[in-house]
């Protein structure tokens, strides 16, 4: 189960810049004027999780293998994007392909860096970013709703429901409010509908306030003022600062850990992104441990245990007959599947089981 976060915002608020400190990699063009990225910029990454390199100390496999997340860094929108301004159309067609938008937001004063709007304002550049997101669904859900007013009166199935939903929906769309925040959202016609339309004001958003070096341990007035609004709208607030990130490009982990606490910093900026989106999109890891290697998967929290095996091969969902499982935390405790077996914690589960994050599997199927 791959993860795309869409790096998003104005031109010149420290996206490009925050890619390359994320990716550990100077791929992307980072420039004092906007549109310096025109083409977006994508790197998979690995995604941070401690417990391999612990399962690793006890199996010694041959590998490490993470899981990965694909971080793509689009180009600065602007007010009219939505109509085709700066480079907008093919911008947003980026964001519809990823499931998470992390939202960069200029929190910091320099008055050698431009600002598109002249000034720094982050819950302004809020308004237009969504705004923009907002007039680019609602164009899409028009042409949808014509064609659902064709179907309806040919008497297509189901097609009188999805245009009510929908109507409803682009009015809600048409009062300034996110799809996210539409009140039938769980309503299966709407899920469907925003499974076909990608929209783009429904996807999971992280608000990310880039600050400078001097508010990375106390907020500043201008990240107090998102994270305000933030909790209003029910989004996640993450605070980094790029710069200093860059710079812990080429560390080491322990050296990076070092230079973190050292300005008073906890966490690296790819940590608290990665967790922020796994919590907001429901996803947790369970292992393998093998000699071969130790390799985390990501699935979404609830799943059972056949449905899990399914990101590994689609032979294990068909032909699954059961499932040993042992705790991460059991597994650590009683060094490995020989000691917690003999400890009496290995666990055969069958079809109705929920793999639970942290569980260290192994799958029992017919081919």
């Amino acid at each position: 189960m791959g993860l795309g976060v869409g790096i998003v915002g104005l031109p010149n608020v420290g996206k490009s810049t925050t890619f390359n400190a994320l990716t550990k990699a100077q791929n992307a063009e980072a420039a004092n004027y906007p549109f310096c990225t025109i083409e977006p910029n994508k790197a998979v990454v690995p995604v941070p999780d401690f417990r391999l390199n612990e399962l690793a100390k006890i199996v010694n496999p041959n590998r490490i293998v993470h899981s990965m997340v694909e971080f793509v860094d689009i180009a600065g929108l602007v007010k009219g994007a939505s109509k085709g301004e700066g480079l907008g159309n093919k911008f947003l067609s980026n964001i519809r392909e990823v499931e998470v938008i992390l939202h960069m937001l200029r929190c910091f004063e320099n008055e050698n860096i431009t600002h598109v709007e002249g000034s720094i304002d982050p819950i302004r550049d809020i308004g237009i970013i969504e705004t923009e997101l907002i007039l680019a669904d609602i164009e899409q859900l028009s042409k949808k709703i014509t064609r659902l007013e064709k179907d309806a009166k040919s008497g297509q199935k189901g097609a009188k429901e999805s245009l009510g939903i929908a109507n409803e929906l682009i009015e809600h769309l048409n009062n300034g409010k996110n799809a996210s925040s539409f009140d039938k959202k769980d309503d299966e016609v709407f899920i469907s509908l925003n499974k076909e339309l990608r929209l783009l004001s429904g996807k999971e958003v992280i608000y990310v306030a880039n600050v400078d070096e001097d508010a990375i341990v106390e907020d500043n007035k201008y990240v107090k003022n998102v994270r305000e609004y933030a909790a209003k709208s029910g989004h996640e607030v993450v605070k980094i600062c790029s710069k200093i990130e860059e710079d812990m490009i080429g560390l080491e982990d322990e050296e990076a850990i070092e230079f973190l606490e050292s300005i008073g910093g906890e966490i690296s900026g790819l940590n608290q992104i990665i967790r922020t989106a796994f919590r907001k999109l429901n996803l947790i890891n369970y292992f393998t441990a093998g000699v071969q290697e130790v390799r985390a998967w990501t699935i979404t929290n609830g799943w059972k245990a056949p449905k899990a095996a399914s990101v590994i091969h689609n032979d294990f969902e068909k032909g699954f007959i059961k499932a040993e499982v042992i705790s991460y935390d059991d597994f650590i405790t009683y060094k490995g599947e020989s000691g917690a077996k003999e400890a009496g914690k290995l666990r055969l589960e069958g079809k109705e089981y929920i793999v639970a994050d942290g569980d260290v599997m192994h799958f029992r199927f017919n081919v």
